[in-house]
């Protein structure tokens, strides 16, 4: 299994929309938590979370805690981070740079293993 790692660019969505875009990375490894993804932000902040609520959250509204994600639209998605120590990061993603990402994800598990 190997790891999937992708970058894009993001909105940063604030009161002044003033249109800036920041850099994440997108990280998924399978030996370490086949469940699991991580979005890194500038800073470096990373969240991870189940990679189940990203696929609902591209559909429908999912999501209490740490990390919220909601589609915008049809080629949008909206990713809010709530960090422990409060605070909240609100970013929206291309659609269709997390369907590829999540594809990725499925496809490395589903690879042989070597021998």
């Amino acid at each position: 299994m190997s790891v999937v790692e992708q970058y894009a660019r993001v909105q940063v969505l604030t009161d002044v929309d003033d249109g800036r875009c920041i850099p994440v990375v997108l990280r998924y490894d399978p030996e370490d938590d086949p469940r699991s993804v991580r979005i890194g932000l500038p800073g470096p902040r990373y969240f991870t979370f189940a990679r189940e609520l990203l696929e609902r959250g591209l559909r429908a509204p999912a999501g209490t805690g740490e990390v919220r994600v909601w589609p915008c639209g049809r080629v949008r998605a909206v990713v809010e981070f709530h960090p422990g120590q409060g605070g909240c990061s609100v970013v929206q993603f291309d659609a269709g740079d997390l369907l590829r990402f999540l594809k990725r994800t499925y496809a490395a598990v589903a690879e042989p293993v070597p021998r």
